[in-house]
């Protein structure tokens, strides 16, 4: 509180109270925030330390191959001759965009990817739906679905060959037991790309069945509870509980599947070789064909660039249509 005083002239006054020093004396130093650490010094070092393998090898063998990629889309690359050869600028490009072969592989790698990716996501979600209900031998389930993803698409490959062989296979057998003609599974063209997207959703379902899995397991089991006080049936909860809380797993299923479909080679490759007349012969078996039969990388990689540029493309649209439709919890 303030003192009263008086002054030389008799004029009362106030005198302001003194100030407490700080600890230590006048001198003290005020203590100073406290200074973020660096992540290259500070508790982030290690993880980069771990991650530092990693990202040279990513850069070497992911980053830098694109990048040389790219430039050599730019010159005439011969797999024969030293160098990158001859500029060529965009004519490379304007070859792949006006040839007929690049735009019926983009349209057999894009039936493809129709013919597999709504089966793949749907099934996906049913068997995993199933194997969550599962009480008794659900280890069994998850093992069983999955497994298959684990083969090699060579192994894979060789098994559904033997499965489609005329009057040996299992499904030319059971076709004809029940009094239906055999079809040419794999010499057909209306039946070839059917047959190899029903080996595509047998090997690879088990990926998307594991990542529903995990998106159910994520559900409160309280809301479930409390909606079947209200009445509502299995039925009504996969369709407002289960579907809807999923939305965020189906659009990264969606969109992995769909990558994964543009980018078919091995089973194509292994099963039909791109036939019967070329019905089945993907963007990447171009690529193929154009570079290691042809013999002219710079080609090959601009008809792979171009590839590339509609991969990002339908992927970046699907996300953005999927995070405007996705529901606020």
């Amino acid at each position: 509180m303030a003192v009263a005083s008086t002054d030389i002239t008799g004029r009362a006054g106030t005198v302001a109270p003194a100030r407490p020093e700080p600890r230590g004396g006048r001198h003290a130093r005020t203590p100073k925030k406290p200074r973020r650490e660096n992540r290259l010094t500070g508790h982030g070092r290690p993880a980069l330390l771990f991650l530092a393998p990693f990202l040279a090898l990513y850069l070497l063998f992911i980053v830098g191959p694109a990048i040389y990629g790219l430039v050599m889309s730019l010159f005439n690359t011969s797999m024969v001759a030293p160098g990158l050869g001859e500029f060529a600028g965009l004519d490379n490009y304007a070859e792949a965009l006006s040839s007929n072969d690049f735009w019926s592989s983009l349209w057999h790698t894009i039936w493809f990817t129709i013919l597999t990716t709504p089966p793949l996501v749907a099934l996906g979600l049913v068997f995993a739906l199933l194997a969550e209900r599962a009480r008794r031998a659900r280890w069994f389930f998850r093992l069983a679905f999955f497994l298959p993803y684990v083969l090699p698409s060579a192994v894979v490959a060789l098994i559904w060959i033997w499965m489609y062989t005329p009057e040996l296979g299992l499904l030319s057998r059971a076709v004809t037991s029940l009094g239906f003609a055999e079809p040419d599974w794999l010499g057909n063209p209306d039946f070839a790309m059917v047959s190899l997207a029903i080996t595509t959703v047998w090997w690879t379902l088990g990926f998307n069945f594991v990542l529903y899995l995990a998106g159910l397991q994520e559900i409160p089991r309280e809301l479930y509870e409390a909606s079947a006080i209200d009445g509502a049936g299995p039925w009504q909860q996969i369709r407002l509980i289960t579907v809807p809380l999923l939305a965020r797993t189906t659009s990264l299923v969606v969109v992995l599947q769909v990558i994964a479909s543009l980018k078919v080679f091995d089973q194509m490759y292994i099963m039909t070789q791109g036939g019967p007349n070329f019905a089945t012969r993907s963007v990447l078996q171009y690529v193929f064909d154009v570079g290691f039969t042809d013999l002219r990388s710079g080609a090959a990689a601009a008809a792979s660039t171009l590839f590339f540029v509609v991969v990002l493309a339908v992927s970046t649209i699907w996300l953005v249509m999927t995070r405007r439709q996705e529901p606020e919890l």
